[in-house]
């Protein structure tokens, strides 16, 4: 039938094609089966699992070409990830960070000539005369701000280095921070300082160059009023009775009897001190000097303090013990101009103060500056900013907390507020708030103090 339709040679061309086509699927047919027995491809699934599992083995059989460079970068790029996020994070922490990498000091401290006397600076002998003149000539910047109110400069300071313990900084933080409540209270400047301006000094002694560069350096300045970092204002409505010093040239906490009589190296305390700024100072300081140099000069004076003080330990010289042998052995010199004052604190050893502030707060009131309500609370000892104290570490900065909490509630009491008590540091609230603020009352008169001199004097 087909070959009527067709025609005979065109049916045997299409058989021939069949049995070609037969036999080339055959073929492919045995390849296939070949492929998935060699390969592995397949486990006579769906012809969609069979393709997947051959393009996985192919991609598997490409990676297991080089194994190893595979996993090591790969080892090496979590690695870099992980080095870098550590970097980071070492990089920025405090805590991990070594703080000497950035305190290089340098080159060398200038060395003084060992066959030349120690002196603070070059002899000035007309300091009045010179100060007189620039005063007149400077009529804007008046010694005295008010009537008996003497232009007063407090100084202060710690070592240019962080402290030897963490703590410590924070302790010197609170520390400037009451100093700088009670000047802005009274009208004084304040100068903070952190440079050692002589190598030679360094220590006990620090403060004597300092003192001497300032006091040349303002003349304008009639008072300077030295505090040690560790003392701090727990009165903050005492005002220092000025008038009572007019004829005084140095105001330090002492008796004269235990430096004048006994010789006594705790007679007085050079941890706060009042210095006026005239030629007597300047003149005090060349003598109170020459034991401070460091090394064989210092020790040497501290054998001598030692042997002429009474009940003095054996260290190298300081400048208290200094000041008292000074003072007793030159009482002609220097004993009218000096005013030993125990009247009230201008120095006051807190371990006998501190454990008696709630007393004070139950059956006192600010303003008395003594022993009721000191005006200087001085941790003589606690060494907050070095490595070890002579007193427990615990005890001191507890105190420390209560002294500063106990002066820092005279200034928050002016806004409202008081700490919850003297070992906390949260605070609480005292006055309402009212929609007339200016009507709240100042119970202690520090908001805007009477003692405070606002107006400069043109003469």
């Amino acid at each position: 039938m087909l070959d009527r339709c067709l025609g005979t040679h065109r049916v045997r061309q299409i058989q021939r094609a069949t049995r070609h086509g037969k036999i080339t699927l055959l073929c492919l047919f045995m390849t296939v089966v070949v492929l998935r027995g060699t390969i592995g491809a397949g486990k006579f699934g769906t012809p969609e699992q069979d393709f997947n599992d051959l393009r996985n083995h192919i991609y598997a059989s490409r990676k297991h070409a080089e194994p190893h460079r595979v996993l090591t970068e790969s080892n090496q790029s979590n690695n870099n990830k992980n080095d870098e996020a550590s970097n980071a994070n070492d990089a920025n922490n405090y805590a991990a960070f070594d703080i000497n990498k950035i305190l290089v000091d340098e080159g060398e401290d200038e060395k003084p000539d060992p066959n030349k006397p120690y002196i603070l600076g070059p002899k000035i002998s007309d300091w009045d005369e010179q100060r007189a003149k620039w005063l007149s000539e400077n009529p804007n910047f008046s010694n005295f701000i008010g009537a008996n109110k003497p232009r007063v400069l407090l100084v202060t300071g710690s070592s240019p280095k962080p402290c030897e313990n963490p703590v410590g900084d924070h302790y010197l933080l609170k520390s400037i921070k009451n100093k700088i409540d009670y000047c802005r209270l009274h009208g004084i400047e304040i100068f903070y300082n952190m440079a050692l301006l002589d190598a030679e000094m360094a220590g006990f002694w620090a403060k004597l160059p300092l003192i001497r560069k300032l006091l040349i350096s303002h003349p304008e300045i009639e008072f300077l009023w030295w505090m040690d970092s560790d003392a701090m204002f727990t009165d903050m409505a005492f005002e220092v009775p000025w008038e009572r010093y007019k004829d005084s040239n140095l105001v330090m906490h002492g008796w004269n009897e235990m430096v004048y009589d006994q010789k006594n190296w705790i007679g007085l305390n050079t941890g706060s001190f009042l210095l006026r700024n005239c030629q007597w100072s300047l003149d005090l300081l060349d003598a109170w000097s020459p034991m401070g140099p460091k090394g064989k000069i210092r020790d040497e004076a501290g054998k001598v303090l030692t042997r002429e003080l009474k009940n003095r330990p054996v260290f190298e010289a300081d400048d208290q013990s200094a000041m008292v042998y000074l003072l007793a052995t030159q009482r002609d010199k220097w004993g009218d101009k000096v005013y030993l004052e125990n009247a009230y604190y201008l120095h006051g050893y807190w371990g006998i103060l501190v454990d008696r502030y709630e007393e004070m707060i139950e059956n006192y009131h600010p303003g008395l500056g003594d022993h009721r309500w000191p005006l200087v609370t001085h941790f003589v000892g606690c060494k907050p900013c070095g490595k070890f104290g002579d007193y427990s570490v615990e005890r001191c900065l507890k105190q420390m907390d209560r002294a500063f909490n106990f002066g820092d509630n005279q200034i928050l009491q002016i806004y409202g507020f008081t700490h919850k008590s003297l070992a906390s540091r949260r605070v609480k609230r005292v006055r309402n708030e009212t929609g007339n603020p200016l009507e709240a009352k100042d119970e202690l008169g520090l908001l805007h103090p009477a003692f405070k001199a606002v107006k400069v004097s043109s003469s």
